[in-house]
Protein backbone atom coordinates (compact mmCIF):
# COMPACT_ATOMS: atom_id res chain seq x y z
CA UNK A 1 0.00 0.00 0.00
CA UNK A 2 0.94 3.45 -0.28
CA UNK A 3 0.98 6.03 2.26
CA UNK A 4 -1.74 7.85 1.14
CA UNK A 5 -3.78 4.29 1.13
CA UNK A 6 -1.83 3.49 4.67
CA UNK A 7 -3.20 6.99 5.91
CA UNK A 8 -6.80 6.34 5.44
CA UNK A 9 -6.96 2.81 6.40
CA UNK A 10 -5.58 3.82 9.59
CA UNK A 11 -7.94 6.64 10.41
CA UNK A 12 -10.95 4.19 9.25
CA UNK A 13 -9.51 1.27 11.71
CA UNK A 14 -9.32 4.15 14.58
CA UNK A 15 -12.79 5.76 13.82
CA UNK A 16 -14.16 2.08 13.68
CA UNK A 17 -12.42 0.69 16.68
CA UNK A 18 -13.54 3.93 18.66
CA UNK A 19 -17.44 3.30 17.71
CA UNK A 20 -17.13 -0.21 18.67
CA UNK A 21 -15.47 0.61 21.97
CA UNK A 22 -18.77 3.54 22.43
CA UNK A 23 -21.17 0.39 21.72
CA UNK A 24 -19.28 -1.58 24.06
CA UNK A 25 -18.81 -3.95 21.20
CA UNK A 26 -15.46 -6.33 20.47
CA UNK A 27 -14.45 -5.81 17.01
CA UNK A 28 -12.04 -6.49 14.51
CA UNK A 29 -11.29 -6.44 11.00
CA UNK A 30 -11.01 -10.11 9.07
CA UNK A 31 -10.21 -12.14 5.90
CA UNK A 32 -8.45 -10.75 2.85
CA UNK A 33 -6.64 -7.62 4.13
CA UNK A 34 -5.45 -9.55 7.00
CA UNK A 35 -3.95 -12.09 4.93
CA UNK A 36 -2.74 -9.79 2.08
CA UNK A 37 -1.52 -7.21 5.15
CA UNK A 38 0.67 -10.25 6.47
CA UNK A 39 1.94 -11.31 2.80
CA UNK A 40 3.32 -8.51 2.20
CA UNK A 41 1.16 -8.50 -1.10
CA UNK A 42 -1.00 -5.62 -2.39
CA UNK A 43 -4.11 -4.62 -0.18
CA UNK A 44 -7.13 -4.29 -2.01
CA UNK A 45 -9.14 -1.28 -1.23
CA UNK A 46 -11.84 -2.97 0.61
CA UNK A 47 -11.90 -4.20 3.92
CA UNK A 48 -14.39 -6.68 6.21
CA UNK A 49 -15.49 -5.91 10.06
CA UNK A 50 -16.95 -8.33 11.93
CA UNK A 51 -18.48 -7.13 15.78
CA UNK A 52 -19.46 -9.16 18.67
CA UNK A 53 -23.10 -7.87 18.53
CA UNK A 54 -24.86 -5.72 15.60
CA UNK A 55 -22.90 -4.93 12.61
CA UNK A 56 -25.57 -2.99 11.16
CA UNK A 57 -25.82 -0.76 14.91
CA UNK A 58 -21.55 -0.44 14.71
CA UNK A 59 -21.89 0.86 10.59
CA UNK A 60 -24.46 3.59 11.42
CA UNK A 61 -22.32 4.67 13.92
CA UNK A 62 -18.66 4.40 11.94
CA UNK A 63 -21.03 6.50 9.12
CA UNK A 64 -22.18 9.27 11.70
CA UNK A 65 -18.09 10.19 12.63
CA UNK A 66 -16.78 9.69 8.88
CA UNK A 67 -16.15 13.53 7.31
CA UNK A 68 -17.64 13.40 4.42
CA UNK A 69 -20.20 11.10 5.68
CA UNK A 70 -20.61 7.98 3.18
CA UNK A 71 -23.98 6.80 2.02
CA UNK A 72 -24.77 3.53 4.02
CA UNK A 73 -26.31 0.51 2.18
CA UNK A 74 -28.04 -2.02 5.04
CA UNK A 75 -29.47 -5.41 4.26
CA UNK A 76 -31.24 -6.65 7.22
CA UNK A 77 -31.77 -9.70 6.24
CA UNK A 78 -28.64 -10.43 6.23
CA UNK A 79 -27.42 -8.68 9.11
CA UNK A 80 -24.70 -6.66 7.15
CA UNK A 81 -24.42 -3.04 5.85
CA UNK A 82 -21.67 -1.83 3.14
CA UNK A 83 -20.56 1.68 2.86
CA UNK A 84 -17.63 3.05 0.39
CA UNK A 85 -15.37 6.02 2.10
CA UNK A 86 -12.66 7.62 -0.10
CA UNK A 87 -12.61 4.91 -2.65
CA UNK A 88 -12.39 1.97 0.11
CA UNK A 89 -15.16 -0.20 0.52
CA UNK A 90 -16.13 -1.22 3.92
CA UNK A 91 -18.63 -4.02 4.77
CA UNK A 92 -19.99 -4.69 8.29
CA UNK A 93 -21.45 -7.63 9.76
CA UNK A 94 -22.39 -9.39 13.34
CA UNK A 95 -20.19 -12.24 14.33
CA UNK A 96 -22.25 -15.28 13.81
CA UNK A 97 -23.29 -19.20 12.91
CA UNK A 98 -24.21 -20.55 10.06
CA UNK A 99 -26.25 -24.58 9.61
CA UNK A 100 -27.14 -25.24 5.81
CA UNK A 101 -29.83 -26.92 3.96
CA UNK A 102 -28.66 -29.65 2.05
CA UNK A 103 -29.76 -28.61 -1.24
CA UNK A 104 -29.23 -24.65 -0.41
CA UNK A 105 -26.50 -22.45 -0.01
CA UNK A 106 -28.71 -19.77 2.05
CA UNK A 107 -27.89 -20.50 5.71
CA UNK A 108 -29.94 -20.26 8.69
CA UNK A 109 -27.87 -17.57 10.56
CA UNK A 110 -27.82 -16.57 14.30
CA UNK A 111 -25.93 -14.70 16.18
CA UNK A 112 -22.24 -16.21 17.61
CA UNK A 113 -19.18 -15.48 19.24
CA UNK A 114 -16.03 -14.35 17.38
CA UNK A 115 -15.23 -18.12 17.66
CA UNK A 116 -18.45 -19.41 15.60
CA UNK A 117 -17.47 -16.75 13.12
CA UNK A 118 -13.77 -17.80 12.71
CA UNK A 119 -15.60 -21.55 12.41
CA UNK A 120 -17.69 -20.18 9.09
CA UNK A 121 -14.25 -19.08 7.47
CA UNK A 122 -13.36 -21.02 4.36
CA UNK A 123 -9.80 -21.54 5.27
CA UNK A 124 -7.13 -20.96 7.70
CA UNK A 125 -5.53 -18.13 6.01
CA UNK A 126 -9.05 -16.44 5.30
CA UNK A 127 -10.15 -16.85 9.20
CA UNK A 128 -7.37 -14.31 10.74
CA UNK A 129 -9.02 -11.64 12.48
CA UNK A 130 -7.05 -8.14 14.08
CA UNK A 131 -8.75 -6.63 16.90
CA UNK A 132 -9.51 -2.75 16.64
CA UNK A 133 -10.51 -2.33 20.16
CA UNK A 134 -8.64 -0.17 22.72
CA UNK A 135 -7.87 -2.67 25.12
CA UNK A 136 -6.67 -5.21 22.56
CA UNK A 137 -5.48 -3.12 19.51
CA UNK A 138 -3.55 -4.92 17.03
CA UNK A 139 -4.17 -8.43 18.48
CA UNK A 140 -4.29 -11.13 15.64
CA UNK A 141 -6.69 -14.28 16.95
CA UNK A 142 -5.00 -16.77 14.44
CA UNK A 143 -7.05 -20.47 15.87
CA UNK A 144 -6.03 -22.51 13.09
CA UNK A 145 -2.56 -21.54 12.52
CA UNK A 146 -3.20 -19.03 9.15
CA UNK A 147 0.17 -17.87 9.64
CA UNK A 148 1.82 -21.10 9.37
CA UNK A 149 -0.23 -21.89 6.76
CA UNK A 150 1.06 -19.00 5.28
CA UNK A 151 4.54 -20.36 5.65
CA UNK A 152 3.56 -23.44 4.61
CA UNK A 153 1.93 -21.80 1.13
CA UNK A 154 -1.19 -24.53 1.87
CA UNK A 155 -4.69 -24.11 2.01
CA UNK A 156 -6.83 -26.15 4.94
CA UNK A 157 -10.06 -25.13 5.96
CA UNK A 158 -10.74 -24.40 9.60
CA UNK A 159 -13.36 -27.58 10.29
CA UNK A 160 -13.35 -30.70 8.62
CA UNK A 161 -13.28 -30.24 5.07
CA UNK A 162 -16.19 -32.24 3.97
CA UNK A 163 -18.48 -29.75 6.72
CA UNK A 164 -16.91 -26.36 5.26
CA UNK A 165 -17.34 -27.52 1.40
CA UNK A 166 -20.70 -29.33 1.70
CA UNK A 167 -22.03 -26.16 3.45
CA UNK A 168 -21.07 -23.70 0.88
CA UNK A 169 -19.89 -25.56 -1.85
CA UNK A 170 -18.65 -22.23 -3.65
CA UNK A 171 -15.73 -22.66 -1.36
CA UNK A 172 -14.09 -25.63 -3.82
CA UNK A 173 -14.07 -23.07 -6.21
CA UNK A 174 -12.36 -20.44 -4.20
CA UNK A 175 -9.60 -23.44 -3.02
CA UNK A 176 -8.75 -23.64 -6.25
CA UNK A 177 -8.63 -19.95 -7.28
CA UNK A 178 -6.52 -19.13 -4.12
CA UNK A 179 -4.44 -22.00 -5.04
CA UNK A 180 -4.21 -20.64 -9.12
CA UNK A 181 -3.58 -16.60 -7.84
CA UNK A 182 -0.86 -17.38 -4.14
CA UNK A 183 0.90 -20.10 -5.96
CA UNK A 184 -0.45 -22.67 -2.90
CA UNK A 185 -1.04 -25.86 -2.55
CA UNK A 186 -4.46 -27.70 -1.55
CA UNK A 187 -4.01 -29.75 1.59
CA UNK A 188 -4.86 -33.63 0.72
CA UNK A 189 -7.62 -33.77 3.37
CA UNK A 190 -9.29 -30.94 1.32
CA UNK A 191 -8.28 -31.57 -2.70
CA UNK A 192 -9.81 -35.57 -1.41
CA UNK A 193 -12.98 -33.56 -0.15
CA UNK A 194 -13.59 -31.47 -3.23
CA UNK A 195 -13.38 -34.70 -5.32
CA UNK A 196 -15.99 -36.43 -3.22
CA UNK A 197 -18.24 -33.04 -3.18
CA UNK A 198 -17.46 -32.16 -6.63
CA UNK A 199 -21.09 -32.44 -8.32
CA UNK A 200 -22.79 -30.43 -5.22
CA UNK A 201 -21.38 -27.17 -7.51
CA UNK A 202 -24.57 -27.62 -9.22
CA UNK A 203 -26.04 -25.98 -6.69
CA UNK A 204 -24.10 -22.55 -6.52
CA UNK A 205 -25.61 -20.26 -8.88
CA UNK A 206 -23.86 -20.07 -12.38
CA UNK A 207 -22.86 -16.66 -12.00
CA UNK A 208 -21.04 -16.95 -8.54
CA UNK A 209 -19.33 -20.26 -10.18
CA UNK A 210 -17.90 -18.46 -13.51
CA UNK A 211 -16.78 -15.36 -11.37
CA UNK A 212 -14.37 -17.99 -9.68
CA UNK A 213 -13.37 -19.35 -13.17
CA UNK A 214 -12.94 -15.64 -14.35
CA UNK A 215 -10.11 -14.91 -11.32
CA UNK A 216 -7.93 -18.21 -12.09
CA UNK A 217 -8.31 -17.49 -15.91
CA UNK A 218 -6.81 -14.10 -15.04
CA UNK A 219 -4.06 -15.19 -13.18
CA UNK A 220 -0.50 -15.11 -14.65
CA UNK A 221 -0.55 -19.01 -14.91
CA UNK A 222 -3.78 -20.13 -15.59
CA UNK A 223 -2.93 -24.00 -16.32
CA UNK A 224 -2.47 -24.40 -12.90
CA UNK A 225 -6.05 -23.40 -11.39
CA UNK A 226 -7.37 -25.60 -14.41
CA UNK A 227 -5.44 -28.58 -13.37
CA UNK A 228 -6.74 -28.30 -10.55
CA UNK A 229 -10.24 -28.28 -11.48
CA UNK A 230 -9.69 -31.02 -14.05
CA UNK A 231 -8.10 -32.71 -11.10
CA UNK A 232 -10.34 -32.29 -8.63
CA UNK A 233 -13.53 -33.22 -10.80
CA UNK A 234 -14.67 -29.83 -10.92
CA UNK A 235 -14.12 -29.06 -14.45
CA UNK A 236 -16.67 -32.09 -15.16
CA UNK A 237 -19.15 -30.60 -13.84
CA UNK A 238 -18.55 -27.30 -15.17
CA UNK A 239 -17.06 -27.12 -18.38
CA UNK A 240 -17.17 -30.83 -19.54
CA UNK A 241 -16.54 -29.61 -23.23
CA UNK A 242 -13.01 -29.03 -22.34
CA UNK A 243 -12.91 -32.28 -20.12
CA UNK A 244 -13.76 -34.11 -23.50
CA UNK A 245 -10.67 -33.18 -25.10
CA UNK A 246 -8.41 -35.51 -22.41
CA UNK A 247 -7.11 -38.23 -23.62
CA UNK A 248 -4.95 -39.75 -26.41
CA UNK A 249 -6.28 -42.42 -29.04
CA UNK A 250 -4.04 -44.73 -31.31
CA UNK A 251 -4.73 -46.13 -34.84
CA UNK A 252 -2.59 -47.88 -37.23
CA UNK A 253 0.03 -47.12 -35.03
CA UNK A 254 -0.72 -43.16 -35.18
CA UNK A 255 -1.09 -41.03 -32.62
CA UNK A 256 -3.33 -37.48 -32.35
CA UNK A 257 -1.90 -35.52 -29.50
CA UNK A 258 -3.79 -35.11 -26.41
CA UNK A 259 -5.88 -31.83 -26.57
CA UNK A 260 -6.51 -30.85 -22.99
CA UNK A 261 -3.45 -30.43 -21.85
CA UNK A 262 -2.19 -29.04 -25.55
CA UNK A 263 -5.27 -26.25 -24.40
CA UNK A 264 -4.04 -25.40 -21.30
CA UNK A 265 -0.32 -24.87 -22.57
CA UNK A 266 -2.15 -22.57 -25.07
CA UNK A 267 -3.63 -20.41 -22.75
CA UNK A 268 -0.09 -20.27 -20.91
CA UNK A 269 1.15 -19.05 -23.92
CA UNK A 270 -1.13 -16.63 -24.47
CA UNK A 271 -1.40 -14.94 -20.89
CA UNK A 272 2.31 -14.38 -21.30
CA UNK A 273 1.33 -11.73 -23.78
CA UNK A 274 -2.03 -10.81 -23.24
CA UNK A 275 -4.38 -9.84 -20.10
CA UNK A 276 -7.53 -9.88 -21.97
CA UNK A 277 -9.94 -12.13 -20.50
CA UNK A 278 -11.78 -12.80 -23.75
CA UNK A 279 -9.23 -13.77 -25.86
CA UNK A 280 -7.73 -16.40 -22.78
CA UNK A 281 -11.16 -17.81 -23.30
CA UNK A 282 -10.52 -18.36 -27.13
CA UNK A 283 -7.44 -19.58 -25.99
CA UNK A 284 -9.37 -22.37 -23.59
CA UNK A 285 -12.33 -22.74 -26.40
CA UNK A 286 -9.98 -22.83 -29.55
CA UNK A 287 -9.97 -26.56 -29.82
CA UNK A 288 -13.59 -28.01 -28.29
CA UNK A 289 -15.21 -28.80 -31.64
CA UNK A 290 -12.36 -31.66 -31.79
CA UNK A 291 -13.91 -34.24 -30.27
CA UNK A 292 -17.23 -34.44 -32.59
CA UNK A 293 -14.90 -34.03 -35.49
CA UNK A 294 -12.23 -36.61 -34.60
CA UNK A 295 -11.75 -38.97 -38.13
CA UNK A 296 -8.83 -41.32 -38.49
CA UNK A 297 -8.27 -41.70 -42.38
CA UNK A 298 -6.55 -44.16 -43.95
CA UNK A 299 -2.83 -43.51 -45.25
CA UNK A 300 -3.46 -39.67 -44.27
CA UNK A 301 -4.03 -40.03 -40.40
CA UNK A 302 -6.11 -37.93 -37.79
CA UNK A 303 -8.00 -35.33 -38.60
CA UNK A 304 -10.40 -32.39 -37.16
CA UNK A 305 -11.96 -31.05 -40.04
CA UNK A 306 -14.13 -28.07 -39.66
CA UNK A 307 -13.63 -28.01 -35.80
CA UNK A 308 -13.15 -24.77 -35.52
CA UNK A 309 -16.65 -23.63 -37.05
CA UNK A 310 -18.05 -26.40 -34.54
CA UNK A 311 -16.70 -24.74 -32.06
CA UNK A 312 -17.54 -21.46 -32.50
CA UNK A 313 -21.05 -22.68 -32.73
CA UNK A 314 -20.67 -24.74 -29.34
CA UNK A 315 -19.54 -21.19 -27.60
CA UNK A 316 -23.18 -19.45 -27.31
CA UNK A 317 -24.87 -22.71 -25.45
CA UNK A 318 -21.71 -23.02 -23.90
CA UNK A 319 -21.68 -19.03 -22.53
CA UNK A 320 -26.08 -19.38 -21.94
CA UNK A 321 -25.58 -22.26 -19.17
CA UNK A 322 -22.22 -20.55 -17.11
CA UNK A 323 -24.18 -17.28 -17.44
CA UNK A 324 -21.25 -15.32 -19.08
CA UNK A 325 -21.98 -12.66 -21.26
CA UNK A 326 -23.72 -13.54 -24.56
CA UNK A 327 -23.07 -9.77 -25.80
CA UNK A 328 -20.07 -8.53 -27.82
CA UNK A 329 -17.22 -10.48 -25.86
CA UNK A 330 -18.93 -13.94 -26.44
CA UNK A 331 -19.12 -12.68 -30.72
CA UNK A 332 -15.48 -12.11 -29.95
CA UNK A 333 -14.90 -15.24 -28.71
CA UNK A 334 -16.66 -17.11 -31.62
CA UNK A 335 -15.06 -15.32 -34.38
CA UNK A 336 -12.01 -16.12 -32.59
CA UNK A 337 -12.42 -19.31 -32.09
CA UNK A 338 -13.82 -19.91 -35.79
CA UNK A 339 -10.55 -18.12 -36.94
CA UNK A 340 -7.91 -19.60 -34.92
CA UNK A 341 -6.35 -21.63 -37.57
CA UNK A 342 -6.72 -18.34 -40.72
CA UNK A 343 -2.94 -17.22 -40.41
CA UNK A 344 -1.42 -20.49 -40.09
CA UNK A 345 -2.56 -21.06 -44.05
CA UNK A 346 -0.92 -17.79 -45.05
CA UNK A 347 2.56 -18.29 -44.08
CA UNK A 348 3.40 -19.82 -46.99
CA UNK A 349 5.69 -17.50 -49.11
CA UNK A 350 3.10 -17.96 -52.00
CA UNK A 351 0.38 -16.64 -50.62
CA UNK A 352 -2.36 -14.69 -52.49
CA UNK A 353 -2.66 -11.13 -51.40
CA UNK A 354 -6.12 -11.80 -51.93
CA UNK A 355 -6.27 -13.74 -49.26
CA UNK A 356 -4.28 -11.56 -47.09
CA UNK A 357 -6.73 -9.23 -47.86
CA UNK A 358 -10.19 -11.69 -46.76
CA UNK A 359 -8.64 -12.17 -43.48
CA UNK A 360 -7.96 -8.49 -42.90
CA UNK A 361 -11.59 -7.82 -44.44
CA UNK A 362 -13.15 -10.71 -41.67
CA UNK A 363 -10.83 -10.31 -38.67
CA UNK A 364 -11.16 -6.47 -39.14
CA UNK A 365 -9.42 -4.69 -35.75
CA UNK A 366 -9.18 -7.87 -34.01
CA UNK A 367 -6.50 -8.99 -36.50
CA UNK A 368 -3.86 -8.63 -34.00
CA UNK A 369 -5.65 -10.42 -30.87
CA UNK A 370 -5.96 -13.15 -33.70
CA UNK A 371 -2.62 -13.40 -34.60
CA UNK A 372 -1.37 -13.69 -30.67
CA UNK A 373 -3.71 -16.38 -30.29
CA UNK A 374 -2.27 -18.62 -33.15
CA UNK A 375 1.01 -17.76 -32.07
CA UNK A 376 -0.01 -19.08 -28.82
CA UNK A 377 -1.16 -22.04 -30.40
CA UNK A 378 2.16 -22.95 -31.04
CA UNK A 379 3.16 -26.09 -28.26
CA UNK A 380 5.74 -27.79 -30.00
CA UNK A 381 8.50 -29.43 -27.96
CA UNK A 382 10.94 -29.03 -31.06
CA UNK A 383 12.58 -25.63 -30.81
CA UNK A 384 13.78 -25.50 -34.46
CA UNK A 385 10.11 -26.19 -35.90
CA UNK A 386 9.20 -23.81 -33.30
CA UNK A 387 11.23 -20.77 -34.36
CA UNK A 388 10.83 -21.80 -38.28
CA UNK A 389 6.66 -21.07 -37.60
CA UNK A 390 7.15 -18.16 -35.43
CA UNK A 391 9.48 -17.09 -38.32
CA UNK A 392 6.51 -17.45 -40.73
CA UNK A 393 4.09 -16.00 -38.37
CA UNK A 394 6.39 -13.03 -38.65
CA UNK A 395 6.11 -12.90 -42.19
CA UNK A 396 2.49 -13.11 -42.22
CA UNK A 397 2.37 -9.80 -40.01
CA UNK A 398 4.64 -8.20 -42.43
CA UNK A 399 2.49 -8.70 -45.43
CA UNK A 400 -0.43 -8.38 -43.46
CA UNK A 401 0.67 -4.88 -42.35
CA UNK A 402 1.53 -4.20 -46.35
CA UNK A 403 -1.68 -5.31 -47.94
CA UNK A 404 -3.42 -2.82 -45.18
CA UNK A 405 -1.22 0.07 -45.95
CA UNK A 406 -1.78 -0.29 -49.37
CA UNK A 407 -5.26 -1.68 -49.67
CA UNK A 408 -6.85 -0.09 -46.70
CA UNK A 409 -9.50 -3.24 -46.12
CA UNK A 410 -9.54 -3.76 -41.93
CA UNK A 411 -13.20 -2.58 -41.04
CA UNK A 412 -13.78 -1.66 -45.17
CA UNK A 413 -16.72 0.20 -45.95
CA UNK A 414 -18.26 -0.52 -49.59
CA UNK A 415 -17.46 2.87 -51.40
CA UNK A 416 -20.40 3.00 -53.01
CA UNK A 417 -23.58 3.17 -51.14
CA UNK A 418 -27.18 1.42 -51.58
CA UNK A 419 -28.59 5.00 -51.79
CA UNK A 420 -26.43 6.39 -54.62
CA UNK A 421 -27.27 3.14 -56.57
CA UNK A 422 -31.24 3.89 -56.30
CA UNK A 423 -29.99 7.13 -57.30
CA UNK A 424 -28.04 6.18 -59.97
CA UNK A 425 -30.45 3.87 -61.38
CA UNK A 426 -33.73 5.56 -60.48
CA UNK A 427 -35.15 2.31 -58.80
CA UNK A 428 -36.25 1.37 -55.25
CA UNK A 429 -34.96 -1.35 -52.60
CA UNK A 430 -34.12 -4.57 -54.85
CA UNK A 431 -32.15 -7.48 -55.25
CA UNK A 432 -29.61 -5.76 -57.72
CA UNK A 433 -28.56 -3.25 -54.96
CA UNK A 434 -27.15 -5.99 -52.92
CA UNK A 435 -25.71 -7.72 -56.00
CA UNK A 436 -23.65 -4.85 -57.17
CA UNK A 437 -22.80 -3.86 -53.87
CA UNK A 438 -21.54 -7.63 -53.21
CA UNK A 439 -19.63 -7.29 -57.23
CA UNK A 440 -17.93 -4.52 -55.92
CA UNK A 441 -16.37 -5.96 -52.36
CA UNK A 442 -15.42 -8.81 -54.56
CA UNK A 443 -13.44 -7.46 -56.88
CA UNK A 444 -11.85 -5.19 -54.39
CA UNK A 445 -10.93 -8.64 -52.14
CA UNK A 446 -9.39 -10.01 -55.17
CA UNK A 447 -7.50 -7.43 -56.17
CA UNK A 448 -9.12 -6.33 -59.26
CA UNK A 449 -9.62 -3.08 -58.47
CA UNK A 450 -8.39 -0.92 -56.07
CA UNK A 451 -9.81 0.13 -52.90
CA UNK A 452 -11.11 3.38 -54.44
CA UNK A 453 -14.02 5.09 -54.64
CA UNK A 454 -13.61 6.26 -58.74
CA UNK A 455 -12.68 2.61 -59.31
CA UNK A 456 -15.83 1.08 -57.52
CA UNK A 457 -17.85 3.82 -59.69
CA UNK A 458 -17.07 1.89 -62.72
CA UNK A 459 -17.14 -1.37 -61.64
CA UNK A 460 -20.93 -0.26 -60.40
CA UNK A 461 -21.79 0.58 -64.05
CA UNK A 462 -20.06 -2.47 -65.39
CA UNK A 463 -22.54 -4.62 -63.18
CA UNK A 464 -25.64 -2.55 -63.72
CA UNK A 465 -24.97 -3.09 -67.47
CA UNK A 466 -24.92 -6.87 -67.22
CA UNK A 467 -28.05 -6.58 -65.02
CA UNK A 468 -30.17 -4.30 -67.42
CA UNK A 469 -30.13 -1.37 -65.42
CA UNK A 470 -29.65 1.55 -66.87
Amino acid sequence: MDNHANFITDAIFKTVGNAADDLGQECYVVGGFVRDKIMGRPIKMDLDFTTVGSGIELAKKVQQQLNPRPKLSVFKNFGTAHMNWKGVDLEFVGARKESYNKNSRNPQVESGTLQDDQNRRDFSINAMAISLNAESWGTLIDPFNGIQDLEKKILRTPLEPDQTFDDDPLRMMRAVRFAAQLNFKISSEALMSIRKNAARIGIVAPERTSQEFNKIMEVDKPSYGLGLLYTSGLMNEILPELVALQGVEEVEGQLHKDNFYHTLEVVDNLSRTSDDLWLRWAALLHDIGKPRTKKFIHGTGWTFRGHEFLGGKMVPKLFKRMHLPTDSRMKFVIKMVQMSSRPAALSDDAVTDSALRRLLFDAGDDIESLMLLCEADLTTKNEKKKRRYLQNFKHVRTKLKEVEERDQIRNFQPPVSGEEIMEKYGIGPCREIGQIKEAIKEAILEGEIPNERSAALEKMNEIATTLGLK
